[in-house]
């Protein structure tokens, strides 16, 4: 059991070097510093609450995105907010509970470029595990050919795919989703591709 709570600990100070940051410190129940320690039947430090006893379970936050289009054009905001102010995305972001995953990439759609639309499938899935993320990324066919700019958008444009500037892209998972979209554009029956920020590719 020491070993594998030393290298658990080790691989946390490596994930929290590279900028992991959904540890629970306090307890959201009643407000005691928690503890690292393995729970009774487990096989892994939790953070456990020495005032209650309650365990709390940290795990990856969902990202969901979709690259929206119209048939000819798709939807590119420059990004307002950090991190990558000012480079490309397509609208994607948390899940907020309440919602399901499809529904989460047409709010943020809406939210950050203004327009509606109805998510047609999933294009993959691009897990970052240094980060504790894991994005759902759809394809969206937009209801109607407006857009407006969101809070976290500095401008939102119709772009031409053969015009995405690919070299001002916001993250590797925007790139690798534009690239399955141009791929899934003239085929019917699409294999959710999966990959990881480490590149292992699988599906199709």
């Amino acid at each position: 059991m020491w070993t594998l709570a030393r290298w658990w600990w080790k691989s946390l100070g490596k994930a929290l070097s590279r900028g992991y940051d959904l540890l629970v410190n306090h307890c959201p129940g009643c407000g005691a510093r928690v503890r690292r320690e393995v729970p009774a039947g487990d096989n892994r430090p939790r953070a456990v609450c020495p005032a209650c006893s309650s365990i709390h379970y940290e795990n990856p936050r969902i990202v969901v995105g979709a690259v929206c289009h119209d048939g000819g054009k798709l939807v590119l905001c420059r990004r307002a907010i950090p991190p990558r102010i000012g480079f490309w995305t397509f609208p994607a972001g948390f899940m907020e509970l309440g919602e399901t995953a499809e529904d989460g990439a047409a709010r943020e759609a809406y939210e950050e470029a203004g327009v509606s639309v109805d998510v047609h499938r999933l294009l993959g899935v691009y897990s970052v595990p240094q980060r504790g993320q894991v994005h759902l990324l759809y394809e969206a066919r937009m209801r109607e050919a407006t857009h407006a700019a969101g809070e976290e958008s500095l401008e939102v444009v119709m772009c031409p795919w053969e015009e995405i500037p690919w070299e001002e892209l916001a993250f590797p998972s925007i790139r690798w989703g534009l690239e399955l979209a141009i791929e899934a554009r003239h085929q019917d029956l699409w294999v959710p591709r999966m990959t990881s920020s480490a590149g292992a590719v699988h599906g199709g």
